[in-house]
């Protein structure tokens, strides 16, 4: 006559976790925006330490690219003045007076196509409501730079 029954329910982890997007999984359970979840020095750090990341990278990468493209062009440049290849400068203005004019063409229009449209409303709408941490990114990036 006492004896008491305890109801329990069982979630089955499996199912639950295959049903959710991997970085729901990883980040948070809340879908909402870094400001609802984390207070402004948090979101500060991160967004700092992302930046000067991502700064610091760019500022590597770019030194990088801009020595191959340099020494590139000089190394062709030393092989049409010793005469390994000869350049035809009549051709090249032809291409180039070509590309202005299809530059030229498309550039008259002024139309974004509709997706460019939504992703950059996607992006506005996200720099909205992450001011905070995309202000610290901006901050970290630009002081990845320069170091």
């Amino acid at each position: 006559a006492g004896v008491k029954e305890d109801s329990f329910n069982i979630l089955d982890l499996a199912e639950y976790t295959k049903n959710r997007p991997w970085w729901r999984k990883v980040f948070a359970p809340s879908s909402g925006s870094s400001a609802e979840k984390y207070n402004v020095a948090t979101q500060l750090v991160i967004g700092g330490v992302t930046g000067w990341c991502t700064g610091f990278i760019f500022q590597k990468v770019g030194k990088l690219a801009a020595t191959a493209v340099g020494g590139g062009f000089f190394l062709l440049q030393i092989a049409n003045h010793t005469g390994y290849i000869k350049v035809d400068w009549k051709l090249v203005e032809r291409d180039v007076n070509k590309a202005k004019q299809q530059l030229k063409f498309h550039s008259s229009g002024n139309k974004m196509p509709p997706e460019v449209k939504s992703r950059v409303d996607e992006v506005i709408i996200f720099l909205k409501k992450n001011v905070i941490l995309t202000g610290g990114f901006a901050g970290g990036f630009l002081l990845g730079m320069a170091s």
